[in-house]
């Protein structure tokens, strides 16, 4: 059998060489699969044998111990954590941009121009006190006005809607990324048993893993808790969100939604949001991640109330209800600041009325209240406190008779303007509201608006690049070059070429030994 001991070496080196084209075969065809990482045959020389006149040791061949893949955990930890922020103010940044659409500005139809048609209205009918057209214009300008306010609360409210939606969807899909690792981790723990490496599910986790990253704030760790039959360590992973286990290994603690029972924001939230904890029960503080930055834009009251301290929805519909409860106070009653003016209430229309209320809000079926209904409850705050910019409008005293519209401050008097120059020169207090005029304050409200969206486009820009960086870094190092294992194909084709040149020798020289010797 010795006599055969050089074929048993060429057959080595074909098995070896064959291996390791098998193993760039699998490369290149991956090269285009999301998450793969580069595979390699760990090559050496196998077990010598000794000789037995003690001459010294004879090489046996080559062998592959095992296959590798080639990762560095270093950077996938690193791609986790930035995702985390990437995923949250790439949320951001995507519904502040549609806030700001909503108010329109600088447009031809947005606050500032429909502002100054109103206003222009009133001028229009101080110069001509008893024109009907006039004061059917005036009526028209107030409902647009109303209109703005209320189409801007609508969509609010349904982009909170839309948005708690999407925390649903979230949810849903943070607990199917779960569930997924928690079963990957049980089939490669039963692969590895053996000693083997199962790089191929090892790609798949970690693929799953930057998906959730991107979701939610997670830890992930793999924690070494005793030894395997094969003598490798024991690893079990866990995911954590918030401190406490989520993916634990096999098991797996889900997520759970909940309606509210109470609204966080009384005046400034829609019913039944839901509310994100552990499916046993217990509260989750979400701290990261798409869910973070969805939560933060739809229960944002700047940390009124116990709300996450970031100006989300609430925050611009409680400054639209201020706003409108404020100036219709103001163009009503005359009320400004601590000032007290002649008011709408306080003036004369061309039929003698008086005491009528420009601005009131709808009631019941969304029809326009009359200045008698706004004002039943006596107490003038806590009439205008009931106002919102959803059921802001004009009175239905005025919609239905425009000649409620006061302009005189004394009856029967129809050249008299003195009433309606005092409601025109409100425009201009700046006692009104604490950023000044009316106007000052919807381009303080909107400026905010826009200097978080400009923060949110710098940051998500920024976690952008920090990712991009990492991917390119995590491609460098794991992915896979078409040109490189090309070159490796082509020297593993010589060796295959060069061990079956040696098996050819060598069965030419057994031919030689075992059929012409001696002949």
């Amino acid at each position: 059998m010795a006599s055969f001991f050089g074929f048993n070496v060429a057959v080595r080196g074909l098995y070896t060489a064959q291996r390791n084209m098998d193993v760039i075969n699998h490369n290149i065809n991956n090269i285009n699969t999301p998450g793969y990482s580069r595979q390699v045959a760990v090559q050496s020389a196998s077990n010598p044998i000794s000789l037995f006149n003690g001459t010294g040791m004879l090489g046996t061949g080559s062998e592959v111990r095992s296959i590798e893949r080639i990762r560095d955990e270093y950077l996938d930890y690193k791609y986790w954590s930035e995702n985390v922020s990437y995923g949250e103010w790439k949320a951001k940044k995507s519904l502040l941009a549609d806030m700001e659409v909503t108010f329109n500005e600088p447009s031809d139809s947005g606050f500032n121009a429909v502002m100054n048609s109103f206003y222009n209205s009133l001028q229009e009918l101080a110069k001509d006190p008893g024109s009907d057209a006039v004061r059917a214009l005036v009526k028209e300008q107030g409902v647009t006005l109303a209109r703005y306010f209320n189409n801007i609360a609508s969509h609010f409210e349904e982009l909170q809607f839309d948005i708690n939606n999407q925390v649903k969807t979230i949810v849903t899909e943070i607990n199917s990324l779960g569930s997924q690792i928690a079963q990957l981790n049980r089939q490669i723990y039963n692969s590895e048993l053996d000693g083997n490496t199962a790089n191929d599910l090892r790609d798949q986790r970690t693929v799953l893993i930057d998906s959730l990253s991107g979701l939610v704030n997670i830890d992930v760790n793999e924690i070494v808790v005793g030894k395997l039959p094969n003598g490798r360590d024991d690893k079990r992973m866990v995911i954590t969100i918030s401190g406490k286990a989520f993916v634990d290994n096999f098991d797996l603690n889900k997520l759970s939604i909940r309606q509210r029972a109470d609204k966080l924001n009384e005046n400034e939230d829609i019913p039944n949001l839901y509310e994100v904890e552990w499916e046993d029960g217990n509260s989750l503080s979400v701290r990261g991640g798409e869910l973070r930055g969805l939560l933060d834009v739809r229960d944002g009251n700047d940390g009124e109330n116990g709300s996450p301290k970031y100006k989300g929805i609430p925050f611009y519909i409680k400054k639209l209800n201020e706003y409108v409860r404020t100036f219709a106070k103001a163009f009503n009653e005359g009320i400004v600041g601590h000032e007290n003016v002649a008011g709408h209430a306080h003036g004369y229309g061309t039929n003698g009325n008086t005491g009528i209320r420009f601005f009131t809000m709808f009631g019941t079926d969304n029809k326009p209240v009359s200045s008698a209904d706004f004002m039943a409850a006596g107490d003038i705050d806590a009439c205008y406190e009931k106002m919102t910019a959803k059921n802001f409008t004009v009175s239905s005293d005025i919609i239905d008779d425009p000649r409620n519209i006061a302009t005189s401050d004394t009856t029967g008097e129809i050249g008299n303007i003195e009433n309606i120059n005092s409601i025109i020169k409100m425009r201009n207090n700046v006692h009104m509201f604490k950023e000044g005029a009316p106007e000052d304050f919807m381009k303080s409200v909107i400026a905010t608006l826009a200097i978080d969206s400009q923060q949110t486009i710098r940051l998500s820009s920024n976690h952008k690049n920090m990712v991009n960086q990492i991917t390119n870094q995590r491609l460098s190092d794991s992915g896979v070059s078409m040109d490189e294992e090309v070159a490796n194909l082509v020297k593993h084709y010589q060796a295959y070429s060069a061990a079956a040149q040696m098996i050819n020798t060598m069965a030419e020289v057994y031919d030689i030994l075992i059929n012409r010797v001696g002949l």
